[in-house]
């Protein structure tokens, strides 16, 4: 299991949080997902043989969010 935290700017409330932590939850090999709002950052716990880092960025881009 692997664990990083991206910077993503773009979220500002309750809604941003369900939108990332909901849709990237949802990817296989994602183990787990904090959105931490006030500091913009993103805690991600995954399996890289199952899912990528650049598909997890890609899925947060998709929900309208820039992931730094």
């Amino acid at each position: 299991m692997e664990n990083v935290t991206l910077n993503v700017s773009g979220m500002s409330c309750g809604h941003c949080v369900n939108a990332v932590e909901g849709n990237v939850g949802k990817l296989d090999g994602v183990a787990e997902v904090k959105v931490q709002l006030e500091t913009g950052k993103v805690d991600v716990a995954f399996d890289h043989e199952k899912v990528t880092l650049e598909k997890i960025k890609e899925t947060i881009d998709d929900q309208g969010y820039d992931v730094e």
